[in-house]
């Protein structure tokens, strides 16, 4: 019997490139079902592992002192980046995590350092107290359930990244680096006008270049 990923994927294969909007949203559903389950289901040794991996390979981007990367806390089984947030501001770099600011809208990413105090925010993740300064970050480090070697990605589905990174791309220059199981890749993301681009994405395997 075909798994729940490998029947998503077939139906995005098969889908007509002319598709319309509805369907491709129906698709992303089920690709972001099936994503959930496959890495759900990776044992916590692994997934522990894959998250040391990450951090302990040489960072691919060039950082210049006080670059301002953006990380996130880990939600259920999503990869952890602390290892590589710790890393990377052991040399030198300045930190930001995201806070929600309501549906709709981009993210907050607010100035964080390891040890500051964090809060509950919406569906319980940690995030930074409100009184910590806003920042603009230069890399964001952004969660993934899938994604594909075109440079999209598959989220939870209320476009906070996509939104976050078209406004800061709109501000700077700003480089998005998926961070990412090697088993979330998939041959195809179904993608739309609104979905930004990632410039690179990590995994326990490889840094995969997208530029």
């Amino acid at each position: 019997m075909m798994s729940p990923l490998r029947c998503a994927l077939h139906r995005i294969r098969d889908t007509s490139v002319s598709a319309t909007l509805p369907s491709i949203e129906s698709l992303k559903a089920e690709l972001r079902a099936a994503a959930q389950a496959l890495r759900d289901a990776l044992p916590a040794e692994e997934r522990k592992a894959a998250a040391e991996a990450i951090a302990a390979r040489a960072f691919p981007l060039a950082l210049a002192p006080g670059v301002i990367v953006s990380g996130f806390m880990p939600l259920k089984s999503e990869i952890n980046p602390l290892p590589l947030l710790q890393k990377l501001a052991e040399a030198g770099s300045r930190l930001a995590l995201p806070a929600i600011a309501g549906r709709g809208r981009p993210l907050t990413m607010r100035a964080w350092q390891f040890g500051a105090a964090l809060t509950r925010g919406q569906w319980g993740i940690r995030e930074p107290t409100a009184d910590a300064p806003e920042a603009e970050p230069d890399i964001l480090l952004v969660p993934l359930l899938a994604f594909d070697r075109a440079g999209f990605r598959i989220g939870y589905g209320a476009g906070y990244y996509d939104m976050t990174i078209r406004r800061l791309r709109g501000l700077k220059a700003v480089t998005a680096v998926g961070i990412a199981f090697a088993a979330q890749e998939v041959p195809k993301i179904p993608a739309t006008e609104r979905d930004e681009r990632l410039d690179l994405v990590l995994t326990e395997r490889e840094a995969i270049d997208l530029r």
